[in-house]
């Protein structure tokens, strides 16, 4: 078999076989096929597409590119949820205590920040000595007990992912439909959970910009793992504007908590509520009325904010500052972000303020920048609230004076005549 035969056939528009998909991802890890030629293919899939049968050959080809988590120790349901990126997105703080307090197991790999989405990793390393290394007798044995930890990714997971992924960046081919659902799916099968609940967002501030594709891409990732014999759900959700109030690293700790202690913004808990319910509709085979009842006890008692206690404390993390979120430090600015006239918040960009956010240090626009914990943006007002001329709209936490980052944030915000509401959840898909 020849690459170039591979390529040509793509071109062609043929359909590629599973023998020759395994070809091209094993030769390329092993640096056997060159970046051009992988370049050419992927230009060929992006133009020409995949079917769902090569896209779950694709998937499980890349899925077996390197190590698959073993979870076989962990006892019970292991769940996993997975957010296609967006801005203020902080739920893995928020439900994955909710989950582990109602007994499901969350054995999760996180990733780290990259333009204008945050990381969860970042956002925990913001709490005071937390580590995100653990090995993976302390990871299984930290399931085990408490039912919850969330770490990095290993180097070795899905080997073919990260190469493909970095050559999709440099040759214009990141928005293929099939190459992320295969890049997402191979890396959520690899971590070695029952049941997998994907949240993707649609809007400015994400990567899906419209609802067709954005379905597209989430019946595609459900029918690949309902196929793998995964429980899949999507839940599509709207990234028009950032979720919840705070943007930014420790800023988005501190949101978390207070959701979890019952006042948080209302957009993040309804969306903590939703995708709970549904991974413990699957998880304990009841109705979704019942999970959701279960889910709204365990905030209102408590016992979600004390798992994310115990996590912190298993991962050496000071939980005094769970318990009092003023102990976290503090940006040396915070600059009010005023309406320059009257009306209703009928916009607000939720790319502005990510990348806002971003240069003041809070993300990275490359791998190898630091993060600043401190920093970032909080919002006073969201979609649909009513302003007067001079009333704060956000606050821009930062260390140093930033006018590119202040006017893009101030930018953000459109104030228009007319009360617009703004929908959270657009759409829930279930495998068929």
């Amino acid at each position: 078999m020849r690459m170039i035969d591979i390529i040509e056939h793509k071109r062609d528009k043929g359909v590629l076989t599973k023998e020759e998909i395994d070809f091209f991802i094993k030769g390329y890890v092993n640096k056997e096929i060159p970046d051009y030629q992988v370049s050419s293919l992927l230009m060929a899939i992006y133009l020409n597409g995949f079917n769902i049968d090569e896209t779950i050959n694709l998937t499980f080809s890349m899925l077996n590119s390197g190590d698959v988590v073993d979870l076989k120790d962990v006892k019970g349901i292991k769940a996993d949820k997975h957010s296609t990126g967006g801005v203020g997105d902080k739920t893995t703080l928020v439900l994955a205590p909710i989950l582990a307090a109602l007994n499901v197991k969350l054995a999760k790999m996180s990733g780290r920040g990259l333009g204008h989405t945050g990381g969860t990793l970042d956002k925990l390393e913001s709490i005071p000595g937390f580590n995100i290394y653990l090995n993976s007798e302390e990871f299984i044995k930290q399931v085990n007990e408490i039912n919850l930890a969330v770490v990095g990714q290993t180097s070795n997971l899905v080997p073919a992912d990260k190469l493909l992924y970095a050559l999709r960046d440099v040759t214009g081919t990141v928005s293929s439909i099939p190459l992320i659902a295969s890049s997402i799916m191979s890396k959520k099968l690899a971590s070695g959970a029952d049941i997998i609940c994907l949240d993707v967002k649609v809007g400015s501030g994400a990567f899906m910009k419209n609802i067709d594709d954005a379905k597209v891409l989430a019946k595609t990732m459900v029918k690949i793992g309902n196929m793998l014999g995964r429980k899949t759900i999507a839940v599509l959700t709207n990234m028009d504007e950032p979720l919840g109030l705070a943007v930014g690293n420790n800023l988005e700790v501190i949101e978390a908590i207070n959701t979890l202690n019952g006042n948080g913004p209302k957009d993040l808990l309804d969306l903590c509520i939703e995708i709970s319910s549904l991974i413990l509709e699957q998880a304990q085979n009841i109705n979704y009325d019942e999970a959701k009842a279960m889910v709204l006890e365990v905030i209102d008692n408590k016992k979600a904010l004390n798992k994310l206690v115990d996590m912190v404390r298993y991962q050496g993390g000071d939980t005094s500052y769970i318990l009092d979120t003023n102990k976290f430090d503090k940006a040396k600015h915070v600059i009010s972000i005023k309406a320059n006239k009257k009306g209703y918040i009928s916009e607000i960009t939720a790319i502005k303020i990510g990348v806002a956010s971003m240069l003041v240090g809070a993300g990275r626009s490359k791998k190898e920048d630091s993060i600043n914990p401190n920093v970032g943006i909080v919002l006073n007002k969201k979609v649909g609230d009513y302003v007067t001329n001079d009333e704060i709209l956000a606050y821009l936490y930062t260390d140093e004076l930033n006018d590119e980052a202040l006017k893009m944030a101030s930018e953000a915000f459109v104030i228009g005549d007319n009360k617009k509401e703004s929908k959270l959840i657009l759409d829930v898909i279930k495998g068929e």
